[in-house]
């Protein structure tokens, strides 16, 4: 069974990922919002699934990769929850707008930036329960190790105001990101899925 779910979860995760990068580049804002959730419900058990597969040594550092990943994915259910239903299906003022509507660079762009923080997180330490026994499995390894950077240009694009309502380009130059970050951890996905192909092994 963790060998299923680590199967099905880099799946979920891989479809989540992709769907979000084609809702940005059609400019679909409920397709990522629903794709970003769905990664969420995808990434959670893959990490589990990592967890379930670490030796005994390791096992404080993927406990500590589930709590991360668990934070991360309700940080990033609270702020797309609220986009697909108070921000969509509401009349909000300008004040509540600025803050609820990830659009606008306010609190909720920083919630989900910070998600994203525990996200990073969650990678890196997950990286550490890695098992290599094949040249896929040091890439997979060093890929989740790397995704760890992430955590600190979350925590510091938000403190630093890099993103606002008002600057030029904001929309596009966070697309062009995000669409990085996609390409990144599209290998991330395939190769997790390649690991619990083989899981049998590390039983």
């Amino acid at each position: 069974m963790n060998r299923k779910l680590g199967l099905y979860s880099s799946i979920i995760t891989l479809a989540a990922v992709l769907g979000f990068a084609l809702s940005m580049m059609i400019g679909s804002d409920f397709g990522s919002y629903i794709s970003s959730m769905f990664i969420a419900w995808g990434f959670v058990p893959m990490i589990c699934s990592f967890a379930s597969y670490s030796e005994k040594k390791t096992k404080a550092l993927s406990y500590s990769a589930i709590a991360f990943a668990s934070v991360y994915a309700v940080l990033i259910m609270v702020v797309y929850f609220a986009q697909l239903t108070a921000v969509r299906l509401s009349q909000l003022s300008q004040q509540a707008s600025q803050i609820l509507d990830y659009k606008n660079f306010g609190l909720f762009f920083s919630y989900d930036l910070l998600g994203y923080v525990f996200m990073a997180l969650a990678t890196f330490f997950i990286a550490f329960t890695i098992r290599v026994t094949t040249k896929m499995d040091k890439w997979l390894k060093a890929l989740l190790m790397i995704h760890g950077i992430f955590a600190v240009s979350c925590v510091i694009i938000p403190i630093l105001g890099l993103f606002n309502a008002d600057m030029t380009g904001g929309d596009l130059l966070g697309v062009m990101v995000l669409e990085i970050w996609c390409a990144y951890f599209t290998p991330v996905c395939v190769l997790s899925y390649l690991y619990f192909k083989k899981a049998y092994r590390l039983s």
